[in-house]
């Protein structure tokens, strides 16, 4: 009985200090992109600046890219399917929330957790998926807003 006491209580604090250690963090593994390793409040100040969306910018059809958007996971997939980068882009969600992103690579999978996407009220995207799901991915790129095909992923 004691083993079993003291092990629960050396899950319980490793929990803690985990939890701990992530606060702030829109995910408990980091980013493979460095750009990507940044608190909430940090994404959320950079959202700000973006805001509001940019309806007035000329529409450029469709990137080539794809967008897979994984609920059980509170995150969106991004890919450049183009063969040049894409650089200094916004990638807009639902016309309301947005992330920076500096560098996007052909071919490279860009992982978007949902915390890291802020409305201008500094809100990030619901991660409950009850009320609110993607209906729609755009991308900000040299002046022009793109479509960027959306597919469910899981």
């Amino acid at each position: 009985m004691r083993h079993k006491l003291t092990l629960v209580t050396v899950t319980g604090t490793a929990i803690a200090a985990l939890a701990i250690g992530c606060s702030g963090r829109p995910a408990l593994i980091p980013n493979p992109d460095p750009n990507l390793r940044k608190a909430s409040a940090q994404f959320a100040a950079d959202a700000a600046i973006r805001h509001p969306y940019k309806a007035e910018v000329p529409r450029g059809g469709e990137a080539v890219a794809r967008s897979q958007v994984g609920y059980s996971l509170d995150r969106l997939d991004l890919v450049n399917l183009s063969q040049e980068p894409w650089t200094d882009v916004e990638i807009w969600v639902n016309q309301k929330y947005v992330v920076h992103l500096p560098k996007v690579e052909p071919n490279t999978l860009k992982i978007i957790n949902f915390q890291m996407l802020f409305d201008e009220k500094g809100n990030y995207f619901p991660t409950d998926n009850k009320k609110v799901l993607i209906s729609k991915v755009e991308v900000l790129k040299e002046g022009k807003m793109f479509d960027v095909p959306v597919r469910l992923g899981d």
